[in-house]
């Protein structure tokens, strides 16, 4: 082998493995997008997780207040209920 046909020969191998690693920073370069885009989503979703969170908190909060308030009337009603058939047994 002659010298100019092995610096021929390295020259090649040092092209592929320059290409090669072109390549592989390529990917890597995509892998970071990606990895950001998806960290970005997360971010997203765990606001709207906390949100949705509080939401449901506020309504259960209301949805109690309306239990108490319907077991309140409904407590109300019986006694009045209650008064107008001792009204209506007392003038039978």
């Amino acid at each position: 082998m002659t010298d100019s046909s092995a610096v021929e020969q390295v020259t090649r191998r040092l092209t592929q493995a320059l290409d090669l690693l072109d390549a592989a920073v390529e990917r890597r370069i995509e892998t970071d997008r990606s990895r950001a885009g998806l960290a970005e989503q997360v971010h997203t979703l765990d606001a709207d997780r906390s949100k949705l969170a509080a939401d449901l908190d506020s309504q259960l909060a209301k949805v109690r207040g309306l239990e108490a308030a319907n077991r309140d009337v409904a407590q109300r009603l019986d006694a009045a209920m209650d008064n107008i058939r001792t009204v209506l047994e007392s003038q039978g």
